[in-house]
């Protein structure tokens, strides 16, 4: 059975090295061609997928699966309309293949360019989230890839469905099929053959938990780059605006539980911890968000006392861990030690602590005065995004378009041959 299981990954993959030299020569036209069917094809047949969806809701409730996970695995009109949009803003982004990096004329004369070149094969390992499916395939078509995406069983009738809408717009723009396959996914087995196939796939990008995330880190040799978990913090300073902290604490914390980009835990600086910690307890409660606190939290009525698990955990729900610190070292010092390197806030009307906050936090993603929600492929204005990056190598933060290209050095010469040495 894997060795069966392997020949079909590897098969997939090999068909998509051959759409993938096909869509290395296609235009911008083309390729906006395709987004636009792609997306009339989603709402025109957004019933059968809204169909298909419901049956992976139903069986999610019937496993047990959290609400958070259900949240992420839930599609409605609004949502497929959403996906459906995203496909149609990348089509109006600039396409990256071909971009010169840069380049010059040599004393003799060589010409030299760097330029942009699609990464050829993309495999995409994913939990829940159906409209990563379509962001995926959409994202990769524009850069000039070709897509394996390996969703979970828990969106396996969701994801079967948006794919054959996929697919056959793609035929109908005039594109392979094989620009998007999707891969089995009832066997880990296949996630193992996806990320060892090196050779058939150059670049595997996981998407979800932190389990799912270190697994394929750990046992790929297909180049990978990390995404996703999120312990995200926001730091109230001791000269922040305490309408404006609680304003972002909350919308941090409870905009949305179940993407990484929430809020996880809260720092409060001990010179406003008097006045801020029973402020931000009593919203924060009032929103229903279970508070796991240190010694100064924890004297409110209702704060879970914290453990030392709850300053590394994602919880994606309404839970969320908070410290009084002594000042901004401390409160970078506790970033450094818990955070995962996505996204991190500060509230303060200090310039000199912002700047400093800005410098020394190491996350990809790093705000003033603002949410964290705002880490967002789309809302940076890059269309739909394939995930954020957390590591620091290639890419980092959201990742569009640009970041699912190599680049190549194109040499135009007459007759240049290079002396001895």
């Amino acid at each position: 059975m894997t060795d069966d299981l392997r020949d079909q990954v590897h098969a997939a993959a090999r068909r998509a090295r051959v759409a993938a030299d096909e869509l290395v020569l296609a235009t911008r036209e083309i390729k906006d061609a395709a987004l636009h069917e792609m997306a009339a094809a989603l709402r025109g047949r957004a019933p059968e997928i809204l169909e298909a969806n419901e049956k992976d809701i139903e069986s999610g409730k019937a496993a047990g699966l959290p609400d958070n996970i259900l949240d992420r695995l839930r599609l409605t009109e609004a949502r497929v309309e959403g996906v459906a949009k995203g496909l149609e803003t990348v089509a109006g982004l600039a396409d990256p293949v071909g971009e010169v990096l840069r380049g010059s004329i040599l004393p003799n004369g060589l010409e030299l360019r760097q330029i942009r070149v699609p990464m050829g094969v993309v495999g995409m390992v994913y939990e829940a989230r159906p409209n990563v499916t379509v962001d995926a395939a959409g994202l990769a078509l524009k850069s000039g890839n070709a897509a394996l995406l390996r969703g979970s069983s828990t969106a396996e009738h969701s994801n079967t469905a948006l794919v054959a809408v996929l697919r056959d717009a793609l035929e109908k723009a005039g594109l392979p099929a094989d620009c998007v396959q999707l891969l089995p996914c009832h066997d880990r087995a296949s996630v193992t053959h996806l990320i060892t196939a090196r050779g058939l796939v150059d670049l595997v990008i996981p998407r979800g938990g932190a389990g799912l995330i270190n697994a394929v880190v750990e046992q790929a040799t297909v180049p990978t780059i990390e995404t996703g978990v999120g312990n995200c913090h926001v730091y109230v300073d001791a000269n922040a605006d305490l309408d404006m902290a609680e304003s972002i604490v909350l919308n941090s914390k409870t905009r949305r539980t179940s993407v990484c980009n929430a809020a996880e835990s809260l720092l409060v600086h001990a010179d406003v911890a008097e006045v801020f910690v029973p402020r931000i307890t009593k919203a924060l409660q009032n929103a229903e968000v279970t508070i796991h606190g240190d010694e100064r939290f924890a004297q409110q009525d209702g704060v879970v006392a914290a453990t030392d698990d709850d300053w590394d955990t994602e919880y994606l729900s309404l839970d969320i861990a908070a410290k009084v610190v002594g000042s901004l070292d401390e409160a970078v010092r506790h970033i450094a030690r818990h955070g995962s390197g996505h996204t991190e806030a500060i509230v303060t009307s200090d310039v000199r602590a912002a700047r400093q906050f800005t410098a020394r936090v190491d996350a990809a993603a790093v705000f003033v005065n603002a949410s964290t929600a705002w880490t967002d492929g789309a809302e940076f204005g890059m269309g739909a995004e394939i995930g954020i990056s957390t590591q620091k190598l290639h890419a980092r933060g959201p990742m569009g378009l640009s970041e699912l290209t190599s680049s190549k050095w194109v040499a135009w010469g007459d007759g240049h041959v290079r002396p001895r040495a």
